[in-house]
């Protein structure tokens, strides 16, 4: 690789980590704005709840067709819209004057965030071919991932007590547009190979089964698992489901391929991702609402107390990159379970929240696990299948990790809400999520030992060659469709 191709590369690979680190701060960053939110918008808990809830169901929802839509007509000019997009509702948000408004307008930046992250993975995936460098550069990207998801409390609590929490989408801006400006003048454009057809079924069905069932989740704690709405969204779901797995194998170009499953490195990527991000999004849940409601720190202190997570992460994910790519995917998984989980144990079992050096300890571990768990993951969900279909791999990962998110807040939260209403201190109520968030851990270390081994190998290895487009002929497809170039 010539030192110029390198330079390039490294240009390509920042402006796609510019384009997560804007959409992972967002909502992170939000939870620490909510009860100034709250009071100047006069807004009920519910409203709040809505500002963070309408951007994750919509995410969820369009995360697939964006993935297949960029393969298909071009994943620079998807990743493009989604900037715009994503900064647009940025703009919005801050000037929204009402509760409604807000709401809506963070639809607005989920549409946009969900062209960013599977086609910024798919970008990566095409840039950096050899499989040892595109490890690396994934290790990078997980790195940037960790630290926006753990960094956004101390960030948002700087920005809410010393400007507003407006401020917290003004941050978006200049970012934003560096990385548009950046993508403009560098990325090139690339699709797929043979443009894949449309399939506006499939599309329709994967929406309502991510939207129905991250509606459901949500909406389980107040509603009951037993009321009309939490029922109808989980009938929704199955339906949709049923749907996809008799109508996709039937087309010739399914939006995504059931064989993609055959695979046991990509489904237990799939899996880890969603037991993952569960732990890491109820891990915050619980630490935010302990430190301020609990302790009674501001919005800038408790996110001091999130800086080990956050450090950790930012050290730890390049190392899984360079691990990934010389020893494969396993030691990472393992290091990862064994982190998250002895970190949940040590407030399950352990009680860290009554000693400060404990507590400390625990947020180091946990970001120790987390820094390690995302290269392995993204990298097994796109290095085995072919380029042709690396948005659509790259956007089942972001869903997982979407998905696993919206089901650790909703089910920690629940059992939070649970063990209060038993009329119990914040310990006590909190000691079964923490054990949640144990098994969390442990999962993501079984799943990883499972997931990695020779026979795990073999199925990756079959369905690779099960799934590989043949070569293009001179018909009038391949010349539409052409090699990636350059703009």
């Amino acid at each position: 690789m010539s030192e110029t191709g390198h330079r390039h590369r490294m240009v390509i690979l920042a402006i796609c980590c510019l384009s997560l680190l804007i959409v992972s701060l967002d909502n992170t960053v939000l939870n620490v704005a909510l009860p100034q939110m709250r009071r100047e918008l006069d807004a009920p808990v519910s409203g709040m709840q809505w500002t963070i809830d309408a951007y994750t169901l919509t995410m969820a929802a369009l995360l697939m067709l964006a993935g297949s839509t960029a393969d298909r007509i071009g994943r620079r000019k998807v990743f493009t819209a989604g900037l715009v997009m994503f900064l647009l509702g940025s703009l919005l948000c801050s000037l929204a004057p009402g509760l409604e408004w807000l709401i809506a307008f963070r639809v607005v930046q989920a549409v946009g965030a969900a062209m960013l992250n599977p086609v910024a993975m798919s970008i990566i995936a095409n840039t950096f071919t050899e499989p040892a460098a595109r490890a690396r550069a994934i290790g990078v990207w997980g790195g940037v991932a960790g630290i926006a998801m753990a960094a956004g409390p101390l960030v948002g609590g700087v920005l809410v007590d010393t400007v507003g929490w407006r401020s917290i989408f003004w941050l978006n801006l200049p970012i934003g547009l560096v990385a548009l400006v950046l993508t403009l003048r560098f990325i090139p454009e690339s699709r797929a190979p043979r443009p894949r057809r449309p399939d506006p079924v499939g599309q329709l069905l994967i929406m309502a089964l991510l939207g129905s069932l991250t509606y459901g989740i949500i909406e389980a704690p107040t509603a009951g698992l037993r009321s009309g709405l939490v029922l109808g969204c989980a009938a929704v779901a199955l339906a949709s489901f049923v749907g996809l797995l008799v109508y996709e194998p039937r087309r010739a170009d399914p939006l995504i391929d059931p064989r993609f499953f055959r695979s046991v490195p990509f489904s237990g990527a799939v899996l880890i991702a969603i037991c993952a991000f569960a732990g890491l999004s109820g891990y915050l849940f619980l630490t935010t609402l302990y430190l301020q409601d609990v302790r009674g720190l501001d919005a800038l202190h408790a996110g001091l107390w999130m800086l080990p997570l956050a450090l950790m992460t930012c050290l730890i994910a390049p190392l899984s990159g360079r691990l990934v790519g010389s020893r494969g995917p396993r030691l990472p998984l393992v290091v990862a379970g064994l982190g998250m989980g002895s970190s949940g144990l040590l407030f399950a079992a352990f009680s860290a929240e009554d000693r400060v050096w404990l507590m400390l300890a625990a947020f180091l571990l946990f970001g120790v696990g987390f820094g390690m768990v995302n290269s392995p993951i993204t990298n097994t969900a796109v290095s085995g299948m072919p380029r042709s279909q690396a948005g659509v791999a790259a956007a089942v990962a972001a869903t997982s990790r979407q998905t696993g998110g919206t089901l650790g807040v909703a089910v920690i939260g629940s059992v939070l809400a649970a063990g209060l209403a038993r009329g119990g201190d914040f310990a006590g109520a909190a000691r079964p999520a923490w054990w949640i968030i144990t098994l969390c851990g442990l999962l993501t270390l079984v799943l990883g030992l499972v997931s990695s081994g020779a026979w795990a190998r073999a199925t990756a290895a079959r369905t690779a060659a099960a799934l590989e487009e043949p070569p293009a002929g001179p018909g009038p497809s391949a010349m539409a469709a052409g090699p990636p170039r350059s703009e």
